[in-house]
């Protein structure tokens, strides 16, 4: 055998390797996943639906989910992505629309009149001001003399 063919299958074994590790940790995960979700937990959707889990059939594969007090959804189970802890909400997250515009402009307001101030501080000129003073140009410019023959 040559040097690359051992180099070869050194290489395949490490990649079976890893991807039998990364198949038992997936496997975990999932597991932890699913004791998580009984009926009750605030529930997330691979597709951004929030609501309370009802119940999950485990024969059919179909979960109902409560999105609003009297609203239930039917979903796939797959489709439940993860568990929603009240302490994974960011407390300074805004709430509406409305007020993540506000947050959004009133930080570009704060960012415009930290920039004028900095420009204010460097004296740098604002826009259409000159820099230099232009020199005055010649006052004509140099005539082109014509030659003469002198035959």
């Amino acid at each position: 055998m040559s040097i690359f063919n051992i180099i070869l299958i050194v290489v395949a074994v490490g990649l079976v390797l890893v991807m039998i590790r990364n198949g038992r940790r997936n496997k975990a995960r999932q597991a932890e996943l699913r004791a998580q979700m009984v009926p009750g937990s605030e529930i997330m959707t691979s597709f951004g639906l929030f609501g309370k889990l009802i119940s999950v059939d485990e024969l059919s594969n179909v979960a109902e989910v409560e999105t609003t007090p009297g609203t239930i959804v039917r979903v796939h189970r797959q489709t439940l992505s993860k568990v929603v802890t009240p302490d994974e909400a960011d407390p300074n997250a805004p709430r509406s629309v409305e007020e993540a515009m506000e947050r959004a402009n009133r930080e570009a307001e704060e960012k415009e009149a930290e920039s004028r101030r900095q420009l204010e501080e460097q004296g740098e000129p604002e826009f259409g001001e000159r820099v230099d003073p232009t020199e005055p140009a010649a006052s004509k410019p140099a005539r082109r003399t014509s030659k003469k023959s002198d035959d």
